[in-house]
């Protein structure tokens, strides 16, 4: 199990939190915070939790057809092909999603607050989701990206959002033909509502009604619930969807680096995304899935959104340090 040993959290005030901290505002911030014992516990945890991946050569991309035991295509999508060979750099990843206790302790000194939002059911779910300490944080893909480059502040390491080549090369366990990024490699089920190594329906409406919360299936799981992926990387394959650096390209795989792709330079795909959305925004990448469940949380399948969309319930961050040695806690 994690153990965390740094306080809980006191409990924030919600309030309206729209607009993102500026870079040199989060620089500054981090000069006056590195006295703090509650950063510096944070920060001994956040490097005792990085995963060391080695760097190689791996093919990314809907490998089913040609190393599949059925020859047949996982992903009916064709942004996920073609299948292409990706040479990446060493670097490390973070164990697990980033919680709710390091984010609220990130906004508390800031001087950031939650987000609020006009919808009181929403609001209610979002308190939920926001309420306990060892669940994932959900955020927009700014305050992910933020959040990420606030560690490199205060740490004074190359952390970053992981591109999407990084994280799926991770959630294979080094590129490895897993389908979804558990301890075996696919889902476990008892039934088609209760898990085994990844959560189902069940186990979530059981778990909101144990520990008090609004949501019903909605609910966030603890990010250490279940067992790893091979390589030691938690919730590879559900949980919450995790922004990736990469501007999302829908052909993106057709002419891609083959050395450390990084996504499109600029944005380049538009779609209405929010309901309220009156014209397409671009959008960026997000790998894993939402929930946990059958046919949920496929290593290579791609999922995309605004970067500022109002929809964060089923969104998290899990952020990288690319640097080519391991990170000593």
């Amino acid at each position: 199990m994690n153990k965390r040993t740094f306080l809980l959290l006191a409990p924030l005030f919600l309030s309206a939190c729209d607009n993102h901290p500026a870079t040199t505002s989060a620089a500054t911030a981090a000069q006056n915070q590195q006295s703090s014992p509650e950063l510096q516990n944070m920060l001994h945890q956040v490097k005792q939790n990085l995963v060391f991946v080695e760097g190689g050569d791996f093919l990314m991309g809907d490998f089913g057809r040609e190393y599949g035991p059925e020859k047949l295509r996982y992903d009916v999508n064709k942004d996920s092909k073609p299948l292409h060979k990706v040479t990446l750099s060493s670097y490390s990843i973070s164990r697990f999603k980033t919680t709710n206790q390091e984010y609220q302790l990130y906004l508390k000194l800031n001087n950031l607050s939650l987000r609020k939002v006009d919808n009181e059911l929403t609001q209610e779910r979002r308190d939920s989701l926001n309420q306990l300490p060892n669940t994932p944080a959900h955020v927009d893909w700014y305050e992910a990206e933020q959040y990420c480059a606030w560690l490199g502040e205060v740490s004074g390491l190359p952390f970053a959002l992981p591109t999407e080549a990084q994280w799926e090369y991770a959630a294979r366990s080094r590129g490895q033909f897993f389908i979804v990024g558990t301890n075996s490699g696919v889902l476990e089920m008892d039934s088609i509502h209760r898990g085994i190594n990844i959560s189902g329906s069940s186990d979530r409406e059981e778990f909101a009604q144990q520990m008090g919360l609004k949501g019903g299936i909605m609910v966030a799981m603890p990010v250490d619930r279940y067992p790893p992926n091979p390589l030691g990387l938690y919730d590879m394959a559900g949980n919450g969807y995790e922004w990736m650096q990469d501007w999302y390209d829908p052909d993106y795989y057709q002419h891609s680096p083959a050395v450390n792709p990084r996504g499109p330079e600029k944005p380049i795909y538009k779609r209405l995304v929010d309901i309220d959305d009156t014209e397409p925004q671009y959008t960026k990448v997000l790998r894993g899935a939402g929930f946990s469940g059958p046919f949920e949380g496929l290593t290579i399948v791609r999922s995309n959104q605004s970067p500022g969309t109002k929809i964060i319930d089923d969104k998290t961050v899990r952020c990288v340090v690319n640097s080519p040695n391991p990170v000593k806690p």
